[in-house]
């Protein structure tokens, strides 16, 4: 795999981690939507130019919530990468993560700072540093690379848990060489039709990015780069989802037959955000009332006429078929169930709107990691 003209590193030690990544490219962000933004989302939505030089990345503490010397230190931390880089701090972007409250421990983030930039390299190896560095409750580095005719599209992603359908709460960085028309506006239409499907346990965070970083080198049609980046961030996602805090099982909710896209939406967005439906995934029980309730409250137009199915590489069980509960086909669905990935498939028989989101079980081990005070 190539890299040029990306060289990264990263250093977890203790508590913090910090990833560094030089690329002069041209920079596409997009930003949580929760009202309390972390200082690092401020900074960035108040100084970052159209180009950068390099992006600089803290786990084990998020500066949200810290106020004014919270801003500092964000500021500190910008500055310190356009320094080193001889830019101007509008140049640099910064993203944190980790525990929401406490102010960084900046001589820390700087001393790890120091260390990553004797070692950034244009490697495999490099990448893997980067993604491990920033990881706070992940279990794993979460890395995608496509190349196609010489286009090249890297993706680097954390996040396990408060991951909800409206920017998930990650940090997600892609790094390409494509040049293709109106890229701002395919760069926020796979983050929509990717990032914006996922959910754990729909909490939005305070600190949600993704950043696409092109250096333009390679010219690429808009529909080929589209499917292209698509594909790295939708496997960034899956991975993100899979990898939620103490899950087992990763679905799929797929709902045709809106009255339009948009209620769609609102039923797949209503089935993987339910904590009894994602139970009952966890439990492999086929609980289709839990599955049907969701749908009607989602907001979207809903009637009883609905057909749902579960699918996964065990088969397909048509439990409810118009309105109809297929009794018969219970015992069959409890077998596709028991597959570590399965699909959700909702017919509301009221138009031709479709919409899908993805999410996950919610096991005993969530409620472990999310009742003590961690990063």
């Amino acid at each position: 795999m190539d890299f040029r003209p990306l060289k990264c590193y990263g250093i977890k030690e203790g508590k913090y981690g910090v990833g560094v990544a030089v690329i002069d490219g041209k920079i596409y962000a997009v930003y949580t939507k929760n009202r309390i933004k972390a200082a690092p989302v401020i900074f960035n939505q108040n100084n970052l130019g159209e180009r950068v030089k390099g992006i600089i990345v803290n786990s084990g503490n998020a500066n949200a919530f810290t106020g004014e010397e919270g801003m500092k230190l964000a500021e500190r931390m910008a500055a310190f990468l356009a320094e080193k880089l001889g830019c101007d701090t509008g140049e640099v972007a910064i993203a944190s993560t980790g525990v929401i409250g406490v102010l960084p421990d900046m001589e820390k983030i700087e001393q790890l700072a120091e260390e990553v930039l004797k070692r950034l390299e244009s490697s495999e190896a490099g990448v893997e540093a980067f993604a491990k560095a920033i990881m706070t409750t992940d279990k794993f580095p979460k890395i995608s690379f496509r190349e196609v005719g010489g286009v090249r599209v890297l993706g680097i992603a954390k996040g396990a848990g408060m991951i909800a359908p409206n920017m998930a709460t990650m940090l997600a960085f892609i790094f390409t060489n494509a040049k293709t028309p109106e890229m701002d506006a395919v760069f926020r239409k796979c983050v929509d039709e990717t990032f914006n499907r996922i959910t754990v346990d729909g909490d939005t965070s305070t600190n949600d990015t993704v950043f696409l970083v092109t250096t333009e080198e390679a010219e690429i049609p808009r529909e080929r780069f589209e499917s292209l980046l698509r594909d790295v961030m939708l496997e960034l996602a899956e991975m993100i989802v899979m990898d939620g805090e103490g899950a087992t099982k990763l679905f799929h909710v797929h709902v045709y037959g809106a009255k339009s896209d948009e209620d769609a939406d609102r039923v797949a967005r209503a089935v993987a955000n339910s904590l009894l439906v994602k139970t009952a995934i966890y439990g492999e029980d086929p609980n289709f009332g839990r599955i049907i309730a969701a749908a009607g409250y989602s907001g979207a137009e809903v009637d009883e006429v609905i057909t749902l199915k579960l699918r996964s590489s065990y088969g397909e069980a048509v439990i409810v078929d118009r309105g109809r509960v297929a009794e018969g086909n219970i015992g069959h669905a409890e077998r596709v169930m028991k597959a570590k990935k399965l699909e959700i498939v909702l017919d509301l028989h009221k138009g031709d709107g479709y919409g899908f989101a993805i999410g996950c079980d919610l096991t005993h081990d969530y409620v472990e990691l999310n009742s003590a005070y961690t990063t």
